[in-house]
């Protein structure tokens, strides 16, 4: 008995030993030392992630709700807190594996992970390699429900909420969640080099694009050029855009997945960017129709906050002056001109998110620099002039399939349920034809 041991334990050693000579270093690196969670970085992740969802519960849902008129505050703010909890499930029993499972093909993710089977405490390689995955998960879930809430803008007082739910379910599955592959879960575009740090395209481009087509479909509000259609309460929407800029740091900074000098270089970059589009709003404001309106400075902020997302990670803080500087200006004729067009995007969704999605994508094709963020790429000012050309691309691709497959998805759903409330309900208003509620006495 003594004798085998000793056999079965000088093979076993040199099996170890065979296995050390012929593993790559790399491999036995990684099998020596597996992913471990950082707390720092965990707890900035999961922090970020509660920002996010404070941008859209309650400040997508404040400052949407302060610009509609007051019959239908109610009816606003019940479709941000719908999309949450609907979008939430969806991303929990097979959005987030879709949309970053295992590749197949360049297009959308596998299913190995419905339910979140396998998603749990260990980090992934590629999600966060110092973090929870269940944290990057968490995180991914606060983005996928706040984009199709920046949509019910476009389409505000006048949208049936059985038709809003369904089609934010819809458009959740079919067009967001093969659009995060594409960019951010290894997808095609992904393999081409595109750069999105946090949600340019994704998030602002899909959303504006989406709107213009809801905007176009469902047609004028009622009264539309004649009637009294200002915001009811203007200090709500302040409320609401301090919540967003506030949030936005996580938005943008949590994006680095680290607490690190990414994440920093971000939120300043967020913060300079803000400002910048803030005061340059108002100014272009003040000399196109005689006064600064509070109604301006909050649209800028926010223009400048969706401008500067995507290359937030990738820039310092001059270009971020420069992306707010133009995404002030840029945004604010964008709505000034929307009455050309013919089309009642109700709370300027396309104007602020399309247009600023856009100009930021292409923005970070210019102003990336590897010297901000290694993981990134330098873009045109830094000696890399194909980067444009894959930034362009990215733009078009999100905006023409965020366009034809809202188009679809609205077909079908004003074929089961109808997209527009009736005449007299539009009357009456949201609140109380959807939900026999009244905002005040």
């Amino acid at each position: 008995m003594r004798i085998r041991t000793g056999w079965m334990g000088l093979l076993s050693s040199g099996m170890v030993a065979l296995t050390a000579v012929l593993m790559p270093a790399s491999a036995w690196a990684q099998a020596a030392a597996p992913l471990k969670a950082d707390t720092g970085d965990t707890a900035w992740v999961l922090i970020s992630s509660a920002l996010v969802l404070a941008m859209l519960a309650p400040g997508l849902a404040l400052f949407y709700g302060g610009l509609v008129r007051s019959k239908n505050v109610l009816g606003t703010i019940m479709q941000s807190f719908m999309i949450l909890a609907v979008v939430s499930l969806l991303w929990v029993l097979f959005g987030y594996s879709l949309a970053f499972g295992p590749d197949k093909g360049g297009v959308i993710g596998g299913v190995d992970w419905i339910g979140l089977n396998g998603v749990g405490a260990e980090p992934h390689p590629s999600y966060g390699p110092t973090i929870p995955h269940q944290a990057f998960m968490l995180f991914q879930l606060m983005f996928a429900a706040i984009t199709p809430a920046l949509i019910t803008g476009a389409f505000a007082e006048r949208k049936r909420f059985s038709a809003m739910v369904l089609f934010s379910a819809l458009w959740s599955v079919l067009v967001y969640v093969p659009l995060a592959h594409w960019i951010w879960g290894g997808g095609w575009l992904a393999k081409m080099g595109a750069l999105d740090f946090a949600g340019g395209a994704v998030v602002h481009i899909s959303s504006g694009a989406a709107a213009l087509v809801c905007a176009l479909v469902l047609g004028h509000r009622r009264g539309y050029g004649t009637d009294y259609m200002a915001p009811h309460n203007l200090p709500m929407t302040l409320l609401g855009t301090g919540l967003l800029w506030f949030g936005w740091f996580g938005f943008n900074g949590g994006s680095a997945l680290a607490a690190n000098g990414v994440a920093v270089s971000a939120i300043v970059a967020t913060h300079t960017a803000a400002a910048m589009a803030a005061l340059m709003w108002c100014l272009v404001e003040w000399l196109h129709r005689g006064k600064p309106t509070v109604l301006g400075v909050a649209s800028g902020a926010v223009a400048g906050l969706a401008t500067v997302t995507p290359a937030a990670g990738y820039i310092g803080a001059f270009p971020a002056m420069v992306i707010g500087f133009f995404a002030g200006l840029v945004c604010y004729f964008a709505i000034v001109w929307k009455g050309r067009f013919g089309y009642d995007d109700s709370l300027d969704v396309v104007g602020i998110h399309g247009v600023g999605g856009i100009l930021g994508i292409l923005a970070t094709g210019l102003f990336a620099s590897k010297a901000i963020n290694a993981g990134g790429a330098d873009g045109l000012f830094y000696g890399n002039p194909g980067q444009f050309g894959v930034q362009a691309l990215t733009a078009v691709v999100t905006a023409v399939f965020s366009a034809v497959g809202s188009y679809v998805i609205l077909k079908i759903v004003d074929g089961v349920t109808g997209l527009r409330i009736q005449p007299d309900e539009e009357a009456t208003g949201l609140d109380l034809s959807q939900h026999n509620e009244r905002a005040y006495s």
